[in-house]
């Protein structure tokens, strides 16, 4: 018995031994360097810090390496283009900060996206949404092609060139209707009244949209919606502040829902409207901070104001609200805001490509930053798809409702 229990237990010891030299192996092999067997270096770092072969000099030799790599294995290299690869190369240099709000533009994005900025694009010029899980005509632009081809409010959707639009998102319809000047695009129609849908063809064209609408309502309230920061927005802004002041309105409904931002200068104009003197933004980069401050004459700042914001209200609508929210200048109605607190820089290069760059981030007048949390707005008022679906807004009937005094 007793050689039997010598016996058993050296089997246990060794079973432990082998069992603390593989843990300590595991242990030592998370900050230690192993060679392969194919002679390659395998970094194991630690929970959070970067590989050590970031921290090496870059061998651009790696990139020749790869590109002819590409070149001569990928199974349809006959199709492959130079310029593809390398527009995607420089492409992948931008993505690999990380960083959603920097991108690299080829020329003809960076073409798309200034023409966006100016508030142009090639289309049919309507606006277009999903309700009731339907692609419906919002609203057809005056003047455009959807216009002059009859396109009507309330209109469905059901194919674009053929393609059914039930499972499609409102980015990818989007995609499909816009194109280039002079090309056709075929839509299918179904309207109430119709005993059945109509197809009908119309020709893009080069479409030009206001980034700013307004109109006084029988109530005497003036709403001005703000769709997007563009290169026009304070000229047309200041034309709806002249009609304003003229009619005298007992209050303004500023409608910043769904705006995305856009031209910083733009969005600091437009709270100088409200807002006499002080920062509207500032703008912190390597430590230091920047303040932007009102300019103007704050030819708004006694009429009692609302500001409609939601989850599509981002960067420069952000600055707008969060500004007049920290004077006290109008009550912010709506939903959570996006939380872009970065600022961009788009850089011209050669050959008329661009970098979207962040440059920089920024805080409210009074040093809150928003980024990754959005504004809360004074009043919560939440728009369901249901009240969507039924034509109801309650945030506008609340912002109506504070002002109808």
């Amino acid at each position: 018995m007793k050689n039997l229990f010598q016996k058993y237990l050296i089997i246990y010891l060794a079973i432990i031994i082998i069992c603390v030299s593989f843990i300590a192996g595991l242990v030592v092999g998370q900050q230690t360097t192993w060679g392969s067997g194919q002679g390659q270096v395998v970094n194991f770092p630690a929970a959070g810090e970067k590989p050590a072969y970031l921290f090496q000099d870059v061998n651009f030799d790696l990139f020749q390496e790869v590109w002819q790599t590409v070149k001569d294995n990928y199974i349809d290299r006959d199709k492959i283009l130079d310029s593809e690869l390398f527009y995607g190369a420089l492409r992948g240099i931008v993505a690999a900060l990380g960083d959603p709000h920097s991108a690299f533009y080829d020329p003809q994005t960076t073409f798309e996206f200034s023409a966006e900025l100016e508030g142009q694009f090639e289309g049919i010029g309507a606006e277009i949404s999903i309700k009731n899980n339907q692609l419906m005509i919002v609203s057809p632009l005056p003047n455009t092609p959807a216009y002059q081809a009859g396109l009507e409010t309330g209109d469905r959707i059901l194919a674009i060139d053929d393609q059914d639009t039930s499972l499609l998102t409102l980015d990818q319809a989007v995609n499909l209707i816009r194109g280039e000047r002079g090309t056709k695009v075929r839509l299918l129609i179904s309207r109430e009244g119709w005993l059945e849908p109509k197809e009908i063809e119309i020709v893009r064209d080069k479409i030009h949209f206001d980034s700013v609408r307004w109109q006084f309502r029988d109530d005497n309230i003036a709403y001005v919606e703000i769709i997007s920061f563009n290169d026009d927005t304070v000229r047309l802004f200041n034309q709806a502040t002249n009609d304003i002041l003229i009619k005298n309105p007992k209050g303004i409904i500023i409608d910043l829902r769904n705006n995305p931002g856009g031209y910083l200068d733009q969005a600091i104009e437009l709270a100088s409207a409200w807002i006499e003197e002080g920062p509207i933004v500032l703008e912190t980069y390597d430590g230091q901070q920047n303040p932007y401050l009102a300019e103007g004459q704050a030819l708004l700042k006694d009429y009692p104001t609302v500001v409609l914001v939601n989850g599509g209200s981002a960067s420069g609508s952000e600055i707008v609200a969060g500004a007049l929210q920290d004077y006290g200048k109008a009550t912010i109605v709506g939903e959570q805001t996006f939380g872009k607190g970065s600022v961009q820089e788009l850089k011209l290069l050669s050959n008329n490509s661009s970098v979207k760059l962040t440059v920089a981030r920024w805080l409210t007048p009074e040093g809150r930053s928003i980024d990754q949390e959005g504004i809360t707005p004074d009043l919560v008022v939440e728009l369901t798809k249901e009240d969507y679906d039924n034509d109801r807004d309650p945030q506008l009937d609340k912002a109506i409702e504070l002002l109808d005094i």
